[in-house]
């Protein structure tokens, strides 16, 4: 399906679409990285994710609505777009894509549902080191690191908190001997404690 979408190319932070933006179209990411997000109106974000090749964004306006976040160019990316037409005519030939798309909504559904018990119920200590355990990857040599350079106030924009206290929590966390930071990545020495 993603191959008959058409190639377009997007240069770093451009913004792809907003929050409440007709949908109707899916963007597959053939390279590159995109982050969607939600913000106030005083300018104050919170990340849902970033996305790279292989994912595609936009199945929640499938049924119609707008768009649920806006999604920004964090890397220069090559994408498809395909359209809700081209979208209906593939179901139609392969009736299976329906439940590959209905997958992908329960997988967002079941991460969202995470995040929002996280955000109620854990402090922000607690939110940024459930952040770092998720997302680390396991290396071969059985170290694990943060497969993204993240920056301060990008981790901050994820857990919804302020960046100067991430950076509070990083430093007690590196002090401790838990995480340290190589190449801009965060490496996870040892399992932090459950509470600061």
């Amino acid at each position: 399906m993603a191959l008959l979408g058409v190639v377009r190319r997007y240069r770093k932070g451009a913004l792809l679409w907003q929050e409440g933006d007709p949908g109707g179209s899916l963007l597959f990411i053939v390279s590159g990285q995109l982050r969607a997000y939600s913000s106030s109106d005083e300018g104050q974000e919170f990340t849902f994710g970033y996305y790279g090749p292989g994912e595609y964004l936009g199945e929640m306006t499938l049924d119609g609505g707008m768009r649920s976040a806006s999604v920004v160019v964090e890397a220069a990316s090559v994408c498809r777009v395909v359209s809700r037409a081209t979208l209906e005519a593939c179901i139609a030939e392969d009736p299976a894509i329906t439940f590959l798309l209905l997958s992908k909504l329960v997988f967002l559904v079941r991460s969202l549902s995470v995040r929002a018990r996280n955000l109620a119920l854990n402090d922000a200590y607690g939110r940024l080191v459930q952040l770092l355990l998720d997302g680390a990857v396991v290396q071969l040599d059985g170290s694990h690191w943060m497969p993204l350079a993240l920056t301060q106030t990008q981790l901050a924009q994820q857990i919804g908190c302020s960046r100067s206290m991430v950076t509070k929590l990083l430093g007690d966390l590196t002090k401790g001997g838990y995480l340290r930071q190589d190449q801009r990545r965060w490496r996870i020495l040892r399992a932090p404690p459950p509470k600061w």
